[in-house]
């Protein structure tokens, strides 16, 4: 028998989960991914112009769902469960209602729990037959924070972690391919008097790697953080989300120009373009018109030096 060997990047469809606390918009997100479908398990996203499977009212209708995107036609490229923590109360629903029980501590001594895990595990290998046929998995999930402390060391901390039960949230992160925790980012600012406070906390970021405060993976090498944007995590499907600027720009000079000048200011250039009314509230630096991207591109230097100075004042304020 002759070995079979594959070299080099193989393209396939992504698991991800994207966790963080309510109303930051991670369901506006997911409609941006590559043609969705939700199953909206919360019934949120009445305000979205989305394809969806209205609000299943038990656990049958969620996997009758998967089984008719995994076998009829369509042409929907991925499948967004919106959110992970609602199915899962579906799914102990389900469990206590086949066992004629009226909780799932019923069953005693975490027996209820095991349950749980071996039937959300099936649940994932459902999803295999939609990996199959090109489809993307997203699962979004709502983020608490919760006391942590490390076998190895004294001493607990809190941290954001997935709004799951114990024994499941550890099968989600494994089965995903990327694991995104998104938050809103807030400076600490320290006046006169030596108090701090918080100041911003509008601007939404994706987080891509792990940290003491939360959990987070990815396969793709990305930065640490990210703007919250699909354009931001695109090529990890096969898309260049750089080659596809929102605003092209002018006198023969790429976009790409002002992702070079702006590298590792972006968020800090956002929130001057957005106090200067260059972009809308919800826009990044990528939206920004093609005339005023000309202008910057004309003045370099006198561009970042005024971005300094507003951030700087930002801060102190």
């Amino acid at each position: 028998m002759k070995l079979n060997i594959l070299t080099g990047r193989i393209a396939r469809p992504q698991k991800t989960v994207i966790y963080g606390p309510e109303g930051i918009g991670k369901s506006t997100l997911a409609g941006q991914f590559p043609t969705p479908v939700f199953i909206d398990t919360e019934n949120g996203t009445h305000h979205l112009e989305v394809a969806r499977i209205p609000a299943p009212k038990s656990w049958e209708e969620v996997t009758g769902a998967v089984h008719a995107l995994s076998t009829e036609p369509h042409e929907f490229k991925t499948l967004v469960v919106d959110t992970a923590d609602w199915l899962e109360k579906l799914l102990i629903d389900d469990i206590c209602r086949r066992a004629n029980k009226t909780s799932i501590e019923e069953f005693g001594y975490g027996k209820g729990y095991v349950v749980l895990a071996e039937e959300v595990t099936k649940f994932l290998a459902s999803l295999n037959p939609l990996l199959a046929r090109g489809m993307n998995i997203l699962l979004l999930a709502h983020c608490r924070i919760a006391k942590f402390e490390q076998p190895d060391a004294a001493g607990a901390y809190d941290r954001y972690e997935l709004k799951l039960t114990k024994q499941v949230a550890p099968l989600v992160k494994e089965w995903c391919d990327m694991l995104l925790f998104a938050n809103y980012f807030t400076k600490v600012a320290e006046n006169d008097s030596g108090k701090k406070r918080g100041v911003g906390g509008r601007e939404r970021r994706l987080y891509t790697t792990h940290t003491a405060a939360w959990d987070a993976k990815n396969r793709h090498g990305f930065e640490e953080v990210l703007p919250f944007d699909f354009a931001a995590i695109a090529s990890a499907f096969g898309i260049n989300g750089a080659s596809q600027p929102s605003a092209p720009a002018t006198n023969g000079v790429p976009i790409e120009k002002l992702g070079e000048l702006f590298a590792g200011k972006e968020f800090e250039v956002t929130a001057f373009m957005r106090n200067r009314q260059q972009i809308k509230p919800d826009q990044t630096w990528r939206d920004v018109n093609a005339e005023y991207a000309a202008r910057i591109l004309a003045a370099p230097a006198k561009f970042l030096e005024t971005v300094a100075e507003f951030n700087a004042e930002a801060v102190v304020k």
